[in-house]
């Protein structure tokens, strides 16, 4: 397991001062030199988004797709190449550039943008939107507002995934896992949305972790 120790100390800091998501481009600074500062960075595609993508079968071709806090771009580019045209974005200018580099030649739109104040035009515009590991880093209002603008860019469907406990459970250190009442945030900020499967799982790290696995559709009725 990755130590968090740098990641815990640097969003504390952050938030204690009003700025709930500026930690992530001082984390990814750090990593330019020490890689092992990103807990999260495992420089391959989400292992729960490329299972549920070919459980469902989902083919992305003619489909776009944004990916929230999209880091190093390992899960944008599984997206693309499973046919998506995908915009990716994370508020790290670092972590989107180290992107770049990684894939000089992808066909992946990189942004940076904070999830609390996503660009306008994405509202409606997105076949799929993937989230994960984004919402369990941020609390109270702004786990909230997080959620209504990842909401509001939905088209189609949802897939969200994150650490899961329940209601009576200590949530610990950063990153704080969701509750099933945390999830109904993004139906509170979107009624239309309507939550199609969800999977409470642990996982197969060392040591186990618990994982929610939740898909959110449309309703035809918009």
């Amino acid at each position: 397991m990755s130590d968090r120790s740098v990641a815990r100390e640097l969003a504390r800091y952050s938030i204690d001062r009003g700025d709930p998501t500026g930690w992530f481009e001082e984390l990814y600074l750090l990593a330019e030199a020490d890689p092992e500062v990103v807990p999260w960075a495992d420089m391959r595609p989400n292992p729960h988004l490329v299972s549920w993508a070919e459980r469902e079968r989902i083919d992305g071709r003619g489909r776009r797709a944004l990916v929230v806090g999209c880091g190093y771009g390992d899960d944008a580019e599984w997206l693309s190449g499973r046919g998506f045209g995908v915009v990716a974005f994370d508020v790290s200018s670092t972590a989107v550039a180290a992107a770049r580099r990684r894939f000089p030649s992808s066909s992946v739109s990189y942004h940076v943008a904070d999830v609390l104040k996503m660009p306008g035009e994405w509202r409606d515009a997105f076949d799929l939107v993937f989230e994960a590991y984004t919402l369990q880093v941020l609390l109270g209002e702004f786990r909230a507002a997080a959620a209504g603008m990842i909401a509001s860019a939905v088209k189609d469907t949802l897939l969200v995934v994150a650490r899961g406990r329940d209601e009576e459970e200590d949530p610990g250190r950063m990153p704080w896992p969701l509750t099933r009442r945390d999830l109904e945030l993004f139906t509170l900020a979107r009624p239309d949305l309507v939550r199609s499967s969800f999977e409470d799982f642990m996982d197969d790290e060392v040591p186990s972790v618990r994982r929610f696995r939740v898909e959110y559709r449309r309703s035809a009725e918009r």
